[in-house]
């Protein structure tokens, strides 16, 4: 049965039909279409009380939007059915083109640790419904808890299909790991193509967000659940480190570019007003709390981060150096590396899973005598790994887990005191995700990484895909699956491997 419709006061109607009218042609003469969510709809950062509703307002996505340089209202409205016949939430947001027409709706005083279903209506047009769900309350009991994770697509590199699985698979939570766009073209045998050169201008960006939201099965995963969302490097610039792109050689103007990025990253995702970046600075390291099974927290290793030592730059690997192991690198900057060790010192869940960007482990690539590096990961800031691991051993969280995406591969890895010592004691597991569609390492760096690291566990990299958790009381289970054919739009996905990790026995065992 179709969902009742809105019920809109007079005086927001007769707003939005006046705005019809400048509607009917775009600013470049073309005809204009009438659905404005087109990007569809999403959720994210999931309270107990409250969750943020997302669309974009965008009848001609790939062409600036094709809105009116005014604002639009945007009714939104929460219901506790999926026939929307309980209605426990409603308001009215402005869409602005400051923000790209993006709408950020806060509805707060919901139910802790139960599912909501939600719908936007603009300009007579009513949205897709989403699915969303609030966190459970701090310290609630819960017997499982499960989420996918995800990083790395590369539109021209293949389809989304591995998001069609997720949207099925009855998520509480989705944890995006970053590189949700690229900003640039590579690799060999493209399936679709970038719609434009690489962007350094808000509207550029603009136009590449909307290019991969136009990805069917993107938008049914975040329909289908809530998201929280780091970034990586190429939302912004490949490899970039803090101020700094290998790309330009003026910081400043750099930083126009990161502030149009940063801005753009807001806009298309579900964060909250709050969140909204101040010029070329923007917060999103977080903790979320899912009752007393799981403490989440995101890191945000990009912004802050020292530049490549040992001359790094853009190379794949590099031999050792001593600059490598300067004290004053870091990855998360001073006062991130604060906030972390406070709150894993007062952790409270059975699970402490840690969101961050890149392989944590130690990954020594080059075979046989000495050492090389990829300086562009925590390899290149061994003394910033080693306060991180610090600040878990010495804060005890119970069961940590770190999470990780960017390197296009499959990992499970014990996380070491002293990665050059296997008899070291494990102080956390990691599992790293491989890419939704980007493509990955040779077979033999995989070989390598296994070969030269007792610590590694598991590596793949000839395979597209994502990793599901599922937290249970005694043991929490990594799900590896993987897409049969990315250069297909419809392609099945299947399980690839699993692991677990023992309540109180940090270390990922095969299954």
């Amino acid at each position: 049965m179709r969902p009742t419709s809105f019920r809109i006061s007079r005086r927001r109607l007769l707003a939005g039909a006046a705005l019809l009218a400048p509607l009917a042609v775009l600013r470049h003469g073309r005809a204009q279409s009438a659905d404005p969510f087109t990007l569809g709809v999403a959720s994210g950062c999931p309270r107990p009380d409250r969750v943020v509703l997302w669309t974009r307002l965008a009848p001609q996505p790939l062409e600036g939007g094709g809105m009116p340089d005014q604002s639009v209202p945007v009714e939104w409205e929460v219901a506790a059915d999926e026939r929307f016949e309980r209605i426990v939430r409603r308001g009215t947001f402005d869409a602005v083109p400051a923000h790209g027409h993006t709408v950020h709706a806060e509805p707060a005083g919901l139910e802790p640790g139960r599912p909501y279903w939600y719908r936007f209506r603009a300009m007579g047009t009513e949205s897709p419904v989403g699915r969303t769900r609030t966190a459970a309350a701090a310290g609630a009991p819960l017997e499982r808890f499960r989420f996918a994770f995800a990083s790395c697509q590369m539109y021209e590199h293949g389809y989304f299909s591995a998001y069609r699985h997720m949207a099925a698979d009855e998520l509480d939570l989705v944890v995006h790991l970053g590189d949700y766009i690229y900003e640039m073209s590579w690799g060999r045998r493209h399936v679709r193509r970038h719609n434009a050169a690489i962007p350094t201008e808000l509207w550029e960006f603009r136009d590449r967000w909307a290019l991969y939201k136009s990805d069917p099965d993107l938008r049914a995963a975040h329909a289908a659940a809530p998201w929280v969302a780091i970034w990586d490097d190429h939302e912004v610039a490949n490899d970039y480190t803090g101020d700094r792109s290998p790309r330009m050689a003026d910081p400043e103007q750099f930083l126009r570019v990161r502030a149009a990025a940063y801005q753009c990253y807001w806009e298309h995702m579900p964060l909250p007003m709050a969140a909204a970046p101040s010029g070329s600075a923007m917060r999103i390291y977080d903790r979320y709390r899912f009752g007393d099974m799981l403490d989440l927290t995101l890191l945000d290793d990009r912004q802050y981060r020292s530049h490549p030592p040992c001359g790094g730059g853009r190379t794949s690997t590099t031999a050792d150096c001593s600059e490598r192991g300067d004290a004053a690198r870091t990855m998360l900057g001073a006062e991130q590396e604060r906030w972390f060790a406070e709150r894993m010192a007062d952790a409270q869940g059975r699970w402490t899973i840690v969101a961050q960007q890149t392989l944590m482990a130690e990954l020594d690539r080059k075979a046989g005598e000495g050492k090389s590096f990829w300086m562009d990961g925590w390899d290149g800031h061994p003394a910033a790994r080693e306060r991180l691991l610090g600040a878990i051993a010495a804060g005890r969280p119970a069961n940590p887990v770190v999470i990780s995406g960017d390197v296009h591969a499959f990992w499970a890895a014990d996380l070491k005191q002293d990665f050059d010592d296997p008899a070291s004691p494990t102080l956390a597991s990691e599992i790293v995700g491989t890419s939704i569609s980007s493509q990955g390492p040779s077979e033999s760096t995989i070989r390598t990484g296994l070969a030269e690291n007792p610590h590694i566990r598991y590596a793949r990299g000839d395979k597209r895909g994502y990793v599901r958790m599922t937290l249970e009381k005694g043991s929490a289970r990594a799900d590896l699956f993987a897409v049969d054919d990315p250069f297909e739009a419809d392609s099945a996905v299947s399980p690839l491997a699993a692991f677990a990790i023992e309540d109180g026995r940090p270390g990922v065992v095969p299954i």
